[in-house]
């Protein structure tokens, strides 16, 4: 359920139209009791969002417009998104860099206080533990976001290497934010209405910059990221506060920005070339072959430090066998797992998501060919349910980015 979900909630609205509405309750919703719930469920429910299990949470898919609709209104309007089932957590104590960079690929000392960077969590062999954005507030305070999905993983890889390092005089402390919530704006009109909300000066705050500042009344963590490719924030918020919040950034907007799902959230990344953790990458994938060696910082590659950098290292090197790349097809759109065969008909990768892009109006996905076979216009056949579809490399973003950053 983790990768195809455009392809879910489109399934969801098309059985809730067609079938006996009981019996696709039961089916999509048997675990419901056991599902954990943000601040915001009830605020979801009661805008029409269509819950669905993610993650062990309870969250909307989509609500009362289609994912299409809510797709392209985020590009052109706003959208504004619920993540709140995503970990915030802080690293605190004079160590706290130096213990991270053991852990995780960037140059997280090398980083302006006030300023953050996408990293990866690697394995011993070098393999991505999760994916996540990581802050340096100052020296001795990180903040950091984990997915959902990762949260019982990854807190307990941080935790056991904390103990080792604390146990030979290390200063590092954490604290998990289960009292706040995250949400996401995200769009050309994020900026203009989140002003309305803070004295702060937003147009001073680029892309991947932080702040603790007063929004709506409340203590925030601001952030100027995202996850569509569009300029926008996420909100980290006590949870008390959230669901005014959200009201009043949606008041703000006059009904342009629109409360959007994770069907929306999906095409919009895939739409923006981004990895979803447990689809694009995966424990045995490494951040070189995922095509984030952009991300490893400067004064690692040289340096090491991290765990499995003598893989990784080897890989800036010698290059990867395999690599990630971004997909245009005819045909239905392919989905993860859709074998990738060169002319001949031999295999030569396989698509980790794919979906019909509601912007480009045409068919995108992403997946892994051995290298060699990535360059953009690199021809291929994309088999979708048994038969061979044209498809070709390119390059991705998709959708151009529109991140605020300095003219």
């Amino acid at each position: 359920m983790r990768g195809s979900l455009w392809h879910l909630g489109e399934s969801v609205t098309r059985r809730l139209a067609q079938a006996d509405k009981k019996v696709v309750a039961r089916r999509f919703f048997a675990s419901e009791a056991d599902l954990k719930k943000t601040v915001l469920y009830d605020f979801h429910v009661a805008n029409g969002g269509k819950m669905v299990p993610f993650a062990g949470w309870g969250m909307p898919i989509q609500y009362k417009d289609s994912i299409m609709d809510s797709t392209v209104n985020c590009r052109q309007n706003g959208g504004l998104f619920d993540v709140s089932h995503m970990c915030g957590l802080s690293l605190k104590g004079k160590d706290c860099i130096p213990f991270l960079e053991k852990l995780v690929i960037a140059d997280v000392a090398g980083l302006a206080p006030g300023t953050g960077t996408l990293t990866v969590f690697t394995n011993e062999k070098g393999g991505a533990i999760d994916d996540s954005v990581v802050t340096k507030v100052k020296d001795d305070h990180i903040y950091l976001v984990v997915n959902a999905g990762c949260r019982d993983k990854d807190l307990a890889h941080i935790e056991e290497h904390m103990k080792a390092f604390k146990s030979k005089g290390g200063d590092v402390s954490w604290h998990i934010h289960d009292e706040r919530s995250l949400l996401a704006l995200q769009g050309p009109l994020a900026a203009p209405v989140l002003q309305h909300l803070t004295k702060d000066d937003l147009s001073k705050l680029y892309f991947g910059e932080f702040r603790i500042l007063d929004i709506n009344g409340a203590t925030c963590f601001l952030t100027r990221t995202g996850y569509t490719g569009e300029d926008g924030f996420e909100i980290s918020v006590p949870s008390e506060n959230a669901v005014d919040l959200a009201k009043a950034i949606l008041e703000r907007s006059e009904g342009k920005v629109r409360l959007t799902g994770l069907g929306a959230r999906d095409s919009l990344r895939l739409e923006a070339g981004l990895c979803l953790y447990g689809n694009d990458m995966e424990q045995h994938t490494t951040p070189v072959e995922a095509g984030l060696t952009w991300a490893i910082g400067k004064r690692r590659r040289a340096e090491g430090g991290f765990l499995g950098a003598e893989v990784i290292l080897k890989q800036l090197e010698e290059g990867p066998s395999i690599r990630r790349v971004g997909f245009t097809s005819s045909g239905p759109p392919p989905r993860s797992h859709s074998e990738i065969q060169d002319e001949k008909g031999n295999n030569i990768g396989e698509i980790t998501s794919g979906g019909f892009s509601p912007c480009l109006k045409k068919n995108i996905a992403m997946g892994y060919v051995k290298s060699g076979l990535h360059k953009a216009g690199t021809k291929a056949k994309i088999l979708v349910r048994g038969k061979a579809y044209d498809g070709v490399v390119t390059k991705m973003p998709f959708v151009p980015s529109k991140y605020y950053k300095p003219s």
